[in-house]
């Protein structure tokens, strides 16, 4: 009976230490040093590593040459993690009305999505929506702030 238990609490230990999410990398010295950062494939994986989002110019929905180039590390991204599904979201400043807004952060979403699809992502991993102006990044009134309102953000579904 106590032999049972013991390896039942071996497993555990073991299945605990499998699970920890760490990395190493070489030090100067040639000793390994642990260190933490995001899972691969995960939302934080892309935010960190590759970045979420396009920024678009006022009453805009086409890609600029920073865009595209975002856009095509969320492909070759998408492309290493085969299994991740993820979601573009097209956002607006508040300025205008609500459905101004919400039709063109559905082109902005389409936009971002369609140049994805360009690259070689599987429509069927591309999921979009728009939240027009309900959703501010910044929510102070100028040009600065507004201009981080007007985008698309990619994430990890």
């Amino acid at each position: 009976m106590n032999i049972k238990i013991l390896g039942a609490f071996a497993a555990v230990a073991l299945l605990a230490a499998c699970a920890q999410q760490t990395k190493t990398a070489q030090t100067g010295t040639g000793a390994a040093a642990v260190t933490s950062g995001p899972v691969p494939g995960s939302e934080e994986d892309l935010v960190a590593n590759v970045g979420d989002r396009v920024f678009f110019d006022f009453n805009r929905s086409n890609l600029k040459p920073d865009a595209r180039a975002t856009l095509d590390r969320q492909a070759a991204w998408m492309g290493k993690y085969q299994n991740v599904m993820v979601q573009v979201a097209g956002n607006c400043d508040d300025r205008g009305t609500e459905e101004y807004n919400l039709a063109l952060g559905w082109r902005r979403a389409h936009s971002a999505a369609n140049y994805l699809v360009a690259k070689g992502v599987a429509q069927s991993r591309i999921t979009t929506i728009s939240y027009g102006k309900d959703r501010p990044t910044c929510t102070t009134d100028d040009e600065q702030c507004w201009a981080q309102n007007r985008n698309a953000i990619t994430s990890v579904k």
